[in-house]
């Protein structure tokens, strides 16, 4: 599964059946959505736009294949979609999908649009975590950056790495997000879930940020595109990619690849796992633990009589 969209799916199969009924206690259930298009805005609503755009895909990609109103909807029509998608797609694609599918259900039952949470039926199908191959080891990580030309690149590729943030958080950072912390900083992003962190910044990454800024302004972007505007998305990607490739790295490296570094690297250096659940901005604590689970640093094995 790539990114951060194991996180996602942990998240959108959380959503609990409570129904919304009449301020009178009469136990009639207000629709609060009057047609499948409007439910499924309601459901993307207040999303991130990355989000939005990759459920959004998810609820089309089922309702072409259904050809029918979701209210008409039965569990065989699920299990029909599932087993379509298990024939093109790899497992914990299967999975994201369906689990957004499931969500969009038990959200609809949730404002009282369907009478029952069919979804909630569908078993999601297992995958293997593919966590560890997508670990950077930190000569490679060093190798990448210390390789990069352009001072905002390396600067951008510098921010990944000693912050773990995400592309969204790294695209939309201005000068007054970053705040003087003794020799050295922190940075404040708004990220996933809505949620406000401020992460400490070393000195040397801090110094490679402070040398980009000049006279900017407090609002204008930390990283500048051509037009003087933030990176989309899609050219900080370009970037990673060419960097990666630069570096001589035969993967297929993507921008949240330097958050698993971040992770695993801090973990593997002694860092406590609550820190780093509060630097990346983990929910829960066992999300943070899947990077333990990904680099051993002990095995059984090493107790056996074969060695």
């Amino acid at each position: 599964m790539s990114e951060d969209q194991s996180e996602n799916c942990s998240e959108l199969s959380n959503v609990s059946p409570v129904i919304m009924r009449s301020p009178e206690s009469s136990g009639q259930i207000i629709r609060q959505a009057d047609s499948d298009e409007q439910l499924v805005a309601l459901w993307l609503h207040g999303r991130p736009k990355h989000t939005q755009r990759a459920y959004g895909r998810e609820a089309e990609r089922f309702m072409a294949f259904a050809d029918k109103p979701l209210r008409s909807v039965k569990l065989l029509d699920l299990q029909a979609f599932a087993d379509h998608l298990a024939e093109t797609l790899k497992e914990s694609s299967v999975h994201r999908s369906l689990s957004a599918v499931k969500s969009l259900f038990a959200f609809g039952f949730q404002l009282g649009y369907f009478q029952f949470d069919v979804g909630r039926a569908l078993k999601l199908p297992g995958f293997r975590d593919e966590l560890a191959e997508r670990i950077l080891g930190e000569t490679e990580v060093l190798r990448i950056i210390s390789l990069e030309p352009n001072p905002r690149n390396r600067a951008i590729l510098l921010t990944f790495y000693a912050g773990g943030f995400r592309v969204s958080e790294i695209c939309s950072l201005k000068w007054r997000h970053l705040q003087e912390r003794d020799n050295a900083g922190q940075i404040t992003v708004f990220g996933k879930g809505d949620k406000t962190r401020t992460v400490l910044i070393p000195q040397s990454v801090w110094d490679t940020l402070m040398a980009l800024q000049r006279d900017a302004p407090t609002d204008a972007p930390v990283f500048l595109s051509r037009k003087k505007g933030h990176l989309d998305e899609s050219a900080v990607w370009r970037i990673v990619k060419k960097a990666t490739k630069r570096a001589g790295i035969a993967k297929d490296v993507s921008c949240h690849w330097f958050r698993h570094a971040h992770a695993s690297h801090a973990l593997d250096r002694g860092c406590p796992i609550h820190l780093v659940q509060a630097t990346l901005g983990h929910s829960s604590i066992s999300t943070t633990g899947r990077y333990l689970h990904a680099r051993p640093t002990d095995s059984s094995g090493n107790y056996l009589p074969v060695g």
